[in-house]
């Protein structure tokens, strides 16, 4: 049986080929989604919930652990992607970020300020103020239109009556005359020019579990619906739209978010026309994670693409494969939690409970 090996080469400083069956070139880039976990300054917001990531609070966040947090941060953002592409991501999509200020300082680290990072944020009305973000490399995309989209969603009175108030780790919910609306991350949807072609990008960060998986997940059924009519407005404007959606999701592959409500599909000969396709269940079955909890590991963090992006020919940017960067330094290697990322805890500074997820992108180079 005849083996095709795929090779890469780097040109022109950070723009990188590959050379297939050494006689077809292809451009690449890497497109990123990493949960920060609590990216906060040591600043108190009074508009938010943020008393315990200060230097009085609980968490004790001083400006030393908030720049080690920077640094730690900048290495992952740095590499992930770098086995098969040498250039940082071209693209990141990020969550639980306090401001934009934290983004500033984090793209001027040292392993970041080469890559020359724009910012894409706007602030969320969750309540401890998290929100989500892009960060682009300016020499490869050009942004041309950006928007928070709302995802409202209300509790059931005749569930929470009882209650005038009731609040979770992510969310808050504010009882009204007629409804109870809990107040969460908005998506955010960018149009822009990678290397000269249009692609669509939505971040996000769902709806939480607290409370129960099952009593939760209709929320995020619904941030899942937004998503599929966001994509939906998208290729009614043009057919061929090419779009990626990412983030948090807080639901693995499997769920009903995912599923049903987005429509994603497991294998590319299953996507229909307009369907879109999603490279981490196969992952999910083979067992790998990007978040555990009680020692089983569930992928939340995933990147989902239209079926525009999976067609079979490279004239134009296409999908090419997709990872999980767990990488030996982003792994807890003892006590309790070994195995599971490393995170931030009150004696040390880790990085993030989540692991953070990539794909690649190709187009045949003429």
């Amino acid at each position: 049986m005849r083996i095709i090996r795929l090779h890469f080469y780097l040109i022109a400083f950070l723009s990188l080929s590959i050379s297939w069956c050494q006689s077809k070139k292809y451009t690449i880039h890497t497109v990123a989604f990493y949960n920060f976990e609590n990216l906060f300054d040591t600043i108190n917001d009074p508009t938010t919930h943020d008393d315990e990531w200060t230097p009085s609070g609980s968490q004790h966040w001083t400006k030393e652990k908030y720049e080690l947090k920077l640094k730690n941060l900048a290495r992952v953002l740095s590499e992930i992607g770098t086995a098969d592409n040498p250039n940082g991501p071209t693209l990141i999509g990020g969550s639980e970020i306090e401001n934009r200020g934290v983004l500033e300082d984090l793209i001027k680290q040292p392993k970041l300020q080469h890559l020359d990072y724009g910012i894409i944020h706007f602030d969320s009305p969750d309540k401890r103020g998290i929100d989500v973000a892009l960060l682009y490399q300016k020499k490869y995309f050009r942004p041309t239109s950006y928007s928070n989209i709302p995802l409202y969603i209300y509790k059931n009175n005749a569930i929470e009556k009882e209650e005038n108030k009731v609040e979770t780790d992510d969310e808050v919910e504010i009882k009204t005359v007629n409804n109870n609306r809990i107040f969460t991350r908005d998506q955010l949807l960018i149009t822009g020019f990678l290397e000269g072609e249009e692609i669509h990008i939505i971040v996000n960060h769902w709806p939480s579990r607290s409370g129960g998986e099952k009593k939760s997940s209709p929320f995020r059924e619904l941030a899942g619906s937004l998503n599929r009519r966001i994509i939906d407005s998208l290729q009614q404007i043009n057919p061929n739209a090419k779009v990626m959606t990412m983030g948090d999701l807080n639901d693995g592959p499997f769920n009903r978010s995912v599923k049903l409500a987005l429509g994603a599909k497991a294998k590319k000969s299953e996507v229909p026309e307009f369907g879109v396709f999603n490279p981490f269940e196969e992952m999910a079955v083979k067992g790998m994670g990007t978040i555990a909890f009680r020692d089983s590991w569930d992928i939340f963090d995933q990147i989902i693409i239209t079926e525009s992006l999976i067609k079979p020919d490279f004239l134009t940017f296409k999908f090419w494969k997709a990872g999980i960067f767990n990488t030996p330094f982003l792994i807890t290697t003892s006590g309790q939690y070994k195995g599971y990322p490393l995170r931030h805890t009150l004696t040390e500074v880790g990085f993030s409970d989540h692991f953070p997820v990539y794909i690649y992108l190709i187009k045949e180079m003429k």
